[in-house]
């Protein structure tokens, strides 16, 4: 049998505007739920930041969580955990690391109910490292998922690798990084997907593939993909002849595709959820996957630029917001320790709430200027973390503390004042 496990990212930052939002769920996400409502025998593995469960409950979108949550209780959708405001998880210290987590799987199980059951995990952007793996094994997830560069094995078609921790041990789940970006530029339509699993099936008496992509893929960056590709390969796997989107394909793979549907080989591609590969394949020992993303080639890791989309060594920008949100941690820090009557807690509880959000990954992903470049998105991250910086030190300055401990905290925010000018000079 071939195994295909799709995943879908389902994620909005916590600065996104309505009329965006809402332009995506009527492009993406409800048409995402009807392409899975028409074919009961479709199955799909999801992440859904707890950011965005959040935001379409406030924003008049609460038939998307109804819908998600109809399909969890039926089976036929799994959930998957992540970090609520989408950080990058390897960059933060633990303990964010830990209340994001903490966080996310608070705020789905609120919305979602019994139908989130969690068994694996998702790290934003698909950013690892040991760190992050030690943490997720302590916490009791079964499985995490990454980016098929982070392999440091063979790749694995029918093994499951398992990283050991001290406590436990992690599976790790490896996306098919050249399928999956196949088809999240529209490099391949349904035939052609399924003689790719049928080719590497080749040999093998039973394989898995897992493709992961964000969602908005699906009718928002590519207009009803969600009907071209999912709907038409579920209606194929279901038994169904729909009629195929005309996409450019290599000319070796397409005279492939001419014998596909007429081939035996394609009742052998079943659809399951990623957890379901854990009863399905043997297990064996693995070195510790390579710290990486989802956007990270072989050539970066060897020079151990990790996250290159978030903290690369060459962009003066990453460097100076990863200063400006590491005074961030400080001072909020100092104001939780301080805070010793009513007003200095207030203001310390807030810099506490608005901190869960200023780390979100977007403003680092816009600061790549000739690339990903938005001074807009960049500066609403920096204006965020300001105004952690405002409540944390006037948490610290109604505290009562001792002056000299005052002093060293307004240094503190003075540095980063002349950090956030320096970041602005570079957005001007």
């Amino acid at each position: 049998m071939i195994y295909w496990a799709p995943f879908l990212h389902f994620y909005q930052p916590p600065t996104q505007f309505h009329a965006i939002l809402k332009k995506i769920c009527k492009e993406s996400y409800r048409p995402l739920l009807k392409v899975f409502s028409e074919h009961p025998q479709a199955k799909v593995t999801v992440n859904i930041s707890g950011v965005l469960t959040e935001t379409w409950n406030d924003h008049g979108a609460e038939d998307i969580i109804a819908g998600i949550a109809d399909l969890g209780r039926d089976g036929r959708l799994e959930f998957v955990d992540s970090a609520k405001y989408h950080p990058i998880l390897p960059l933060i210290p633990e303990g964010e690391i830990r209340r994001q987590i903490e966080l996310n799987h608070k705020t789905n199980e609120y919305f979602y109910k019994k139908a989130y059951k969690p068994r694996g995990f998702f790290p934003p952007e698909m950013c690892y490292s040991n760190k992050v793996g030690g943490i997720l094994a302590d916490l009791g997830y079964e499985w995490v998922i990454l980016s098929g560069v982070a392999c440091a094995a063979s790749w694995p078609l029918d093994v499951i690798y398992k990283v050991n921790f001290a406590k436990n041990k992690l599976a790790t789940f490896f996306r098919d990084d050249i399928i999956s970006n196949k088809i999240s530029f529209q490099n391949v339509d349904s035939q052609g997907f399924m003689a790719e699993l049928i080719g590497l099936s080749k040999g093998r008496e039973d394989i898995y593939v897992i493709t992961a992509m964000d969602a908005e893929t699906f009718g928002h960056h590519i207009q009803n993909w969600e009907k071209l590709f999912l709907g038409e390969l579920y209606e194929t796997l279901e038994g169904g002849s729909p009629e195929y989107a005309s996409i450019k394909h290599d000319v070796d793979l397409a005279k492939e595709h001419k014998d596909i549907l007429d081939s035996e080989l394609i009742e052998k591609i079943q659809v399951v959820t990623v957890s379901e590969l854990l009863d399905k394949f043997s297990s064996k020992a693995s070195l510790q996957p390579h710290s990486s993303s989802w956007s990270t080639s072989k050539d970066e890791i060897a020079g151990a630029n990790f996250y290159p989309l978030w903290d690369n060594p060459l962009n003066p920008i990453h460097k100076l917001q990863w200063e400006h949100i590491n005074i961030c941690f400080e001072l909020v820090e100092a104001a939780i320790k301080l805070k010793g009557n009513k007003e200095s807690q207030h203001f310390a509880d807030v810099s506490r709430s608005l901190l869960d959000r200023a780390i979100h990954s977007c403003q680092f992903w816009w600061a790549n200027k000739g690339k990903m470049w938005d001074i807009n998105l960049v500066n609403m991250g920096l204006i965020l973390q300001e105004e952690v910086l405002l409540n944390a030190y006037k948490a610290v300055s109604s505290s009562g503390c001792e002056e000299k401990i005052k002093k060293n905290n307004y240094r503190a925010l003075v540095a980063a004042r002349d950090i956030a000018y320096k970041i602005r000079d570079y957005l001007f």
